[in-house]
């Protein structure tokens, strides 16, 4: 593959004749597949081939060699390259570098049994998993930090107030308290249930008053999101991707992963509706496709979409082009068309923003609830009840006259 980069016998003979041999044609192969620009693939093989010269085709690649070649380049600018460089070969061929030993955490052990106790008795899915397992760590980093020497079952109600007020001190939001009493009580109860502490630990626990209804949502006006979508430039192709983007999420309400889930086959064109799966309710439902957002779409799928083998609508276009997969991804596009827009943020931006404005836009153009809760693929009707709050001018109209009132 190498021959698609460089044509010189001479040239080719070099490459293959260092320290990384054959990897290289690998690495150009992946760079080629991946989809990365011809002159970024060059300057990438170009800089492996000078790490090739430090480097035994015999031995293993270590991270002393590593540091050494990339402190031996003149600028910063080409040691961020270098290092970059290096970390794509270990992608591409990590066979060719020595294996870090890391120690091994001393609490592993424990936290794969609360994992296991999660997933198997309390039945709870993969991201909530996650959450309550760091929540876990933090408690025994912790303990061990204030209590080395003992075990847990020495842990009492004194200690874990101590802990909670820790824990609560790195937080100045009302739900993120609330939930990182609810994560602690559910390790403690773990501990108690594995005997690995006889008391009841979890009663400690503070409950930190959280009502769902007390706050407005954050929301922007309909105009400025109308103003962003029509700010972006769709003759690019990520300009292309963004208002595809937008347009779903200011019309259907779609949450950040129902959006980065969607596959090629859930856009039923004739139908003029978008199927979600695996949502947050554990349900599949369909939501309409308008005119605008169907064009916007299709124009991103036949001329903007780059070639992938993944199924996935919705790609990053920066090599290596593969499906969206972080949330934050969406969430920076947000932010970005937000902000080139000239609107101003205060506070995150992402799809919830997006979502909470259509919710107030229908609310505010006097669409029934249910049909609102149908949309956003809400369980309960109360969940969509909070924004009702924002109707200020319909809730004018059903209120009482004030006693005594000419």
């Amino acid at each position: 593959m190498l021959e698609h980069y460089f044509k010189y016998p001479r040239v080719l003979r070099r490459l293959r004749g260092g320290g990384l041999g054959d990897e290289l044609d690998c690495i150009a192969t992946y760079l080629f597949e991946s989809g990365y620009r011809y002159a970024s693939a060059k300057i990438y093989l170009g800089r492996l081939a000078r790490f090739g010269e430090v480097v035994s085709p015999a031995k293993p690649i270590t991270q002393s060699l590593i540091d050494g070649f990339v402190a031996g380049r003149p600028t910063k600018a080409s040691r961020i390259v270098a290092r970059t460089t290096i970390v794509l070969a270990r992608r591409v061929v990590p066979h060719r570098f020595e294996v870090l030993h890391r120690e091994p955490d001393p609490h592993e052990p424990l936290l794969t049994s609360y994992a296991d106790y999660l997933r198997e008795v309390r039945g709870l899915a993969v991201k909530t998993r996650e959450g309550q397992v760091l929540a876990a760590r933090r408690v025994l980093a912790w303990w061990d930090r204030h209590h080395t020497s003992k075990p847990l079952s020495a842990m009492t109600g004194e200690h874990v107030l101590a802990l909670v007020n820790h824990l609560m001190s790195l937080s100045s939001m009302d739900r993120t308290r609330a939930a990182t009493g609810s994560y602690v009580r559910r390790f403690l109860r773990f501990l108690r249930w594995a005997d690995l502490n006889d008391q009841d630990l979890a009663r400690f626990v503070p409950r930190t008053p959280c009502y769902r209804l007390a706050h407005l949502p954050r929301q922007l006006v309909w105009e400025d999101i109308r103003k962003a979508i029509d700010a972006i430039d769709p003759a690019t192709p990520t300009g292309s991707r963004d208002r595809a983007i937008l347009l779903l999420l200011a019309t259907t309400g779609i949450r950040n992963k129902e959006l980065r889930s969607l596959v090629l086959e859930d856009i039923r064109w004739r139908d003029a509706q978008v199927r979600i799966r695996r949502t947050k309710a554990r349900r599949d439902r369909s939501v309409p496709l308008t005119q605008e957002a169907g064009m916007a779409l299709a124009d991103y799928l036949l001329r903007a979409r780059p070639d992938c083998g993944s199924r996935r609508v919705f790609l990053v276009h920066r090599p290596p082009v593969r499906p969206i997969d972080g949330s934050s991804v969406i969430s920076r596009i947000v932010r970005s068309v937000l902000q080139q827009a000239g609107i101003a943020l205060d506070g995150p931006a992402g799809a919830h923003l997006i979502r909470h404005s259509l919710a107030t836009q229908l609310v505010s153009r006097r669409r029934p609830i249910n049909e609102i809760a149908d949309l956003l693929g809400h369980r309960s009707i109360d969940t969509t009840a909070i924004y009702v709050k924002v109707a200020v001018p319909q809730l004018a109209e059903v209120a009482l006259p004030f006693p005594g009132d000419a």
